[in-house]
């Protein structure tokens, strides 16, 4: 069951990214739909991973700087 959903996101990841090349490349328009909404997706997770980690060598770093 669990390589069933890991391959059904990994087709859903790769068509995002053959939506994103196509856009590029001037596709329809629910390419470019898709297309966008893939990089938000991918934005959203960068970001969620940038605070994630960011915030915890933050607060590691500040509590060796202040002794």
């Amino acid at each position: 069951m669990a390589v069933a959903v890991l391959l059904g996101v990994l087709v859903l990841v790769v068509g995002g990214c053959v939506c994103v090349v196509w856009a590029e490349r001037g596709g329809p328009r629910w390419v470019r739909v898709v297309a966008a909404l893939t990089r938000g997706a991918g934005e959203l997770l960068h970001s969620a991973g940038k605070s994630s980690r960011g915030g915890g060598s933050r607060s590691s770093g500040d509590d060796g700087d202040g002794d």
